[in-house]
């Protein structure tokens, strides 16, 4: 099913949903080039289950969506999650591992990061959607969805209250391609906002779309029992 210029792949459960997302995973690590991951508990399942399928990351350069401004061993960042739960069991070169900085503060890393990337291109990114509908760190109505930077300093909309950097609106839209992985009835309503409704930033994720490639949303039933699919 078609939502909206987003195809809507709706599968049993969580534990489908991260499968079907690590075959995905398995076939940009194939492909080789610039992959944005994310944090979460099923992106980090699609992890640990993608580490047992390609073994091989070193034609892979690894980007993030966005991180909070902690150290690369808290708790609380999503490289942390992606390092334990796939680099540490997969080949892979260090240097195309791209990690945002996160302890130097939002405006130093936010502005470390935009040197780093570049004028790159990136081919695939793994997404998720808060329950408020935000997406990476674009939180509902927040300035930083004006802002065309790359990359963006920006403050928590919800707990943990820590600072954090993110990728722009303009630099997720211009992704080649999407994927949206989402479970939960936590996440139905915003799933129907995002999918089924008009985009409006009150709701990140719905401005969210790959303006020259494809958006998938990789949903399981409990994330989308508000949508008709």
């Amino acid at each position: 099913m078609t939502a909206g210029g987003v195809e809507l792949v709706v599968v049993a459960d969580e534990r489908q949903a991260a499968v079907q997302a690590a075959q995905r995973l398995a076939e940009a690590a194939g492909a080789g080039g610039n992959v944005v991951l994310t944090g979460g508990r099923t992106p980090e399942l699609a992890y640990r289950r993608v580490a047992e399928i390609v073994h091989d990351w070193r034609r892979v350069d690894l980007w993030w969506s966005d991180e909070r401004c902690v150290g690369p061993d808290d708790e609380n960042s999503n490289y942390a999650l992606t390092r334990a739960a796939l680099l540490d069991h997969v080949e892979h070169d260090p240097a195309h591992v791209h990690r945002i900085k996160g302890e130097l503060g939002k405006e130093r890393a936010a502005a470390d990061y935009e040197q780093e990337l570049g004028d790159v291109a990136l081919d695939f990114a793994l997404l998720g959607i808060g329950p408020d509908g935000h997406v990476a760190s674009l939180f509902p109505n927040a300035p930083t969805l004006q802002r065309r930077e790359r990359v963006l300093p920006a403050e928590a909309g919800l707990e943990p209250f820590i600072d954090r950097v993110t990728l722009s609106l303009p630099t997720l839209c211009a992704t080649g391609e999407i994927l949206f992985l989402v479970t939960g009835e936590d996440k139905a309503t915003a799933v129907r906002r995002a999918f089924a409704e008009t985009p409006d930033p009150s709701t990140p994720s719905s401005l969210v779309r790959a303006a020259s490639g494809t958006t998938v949303a990789l949903l399981d039933r409990a994330a989308a029992a508000q949508i008709q699919t």
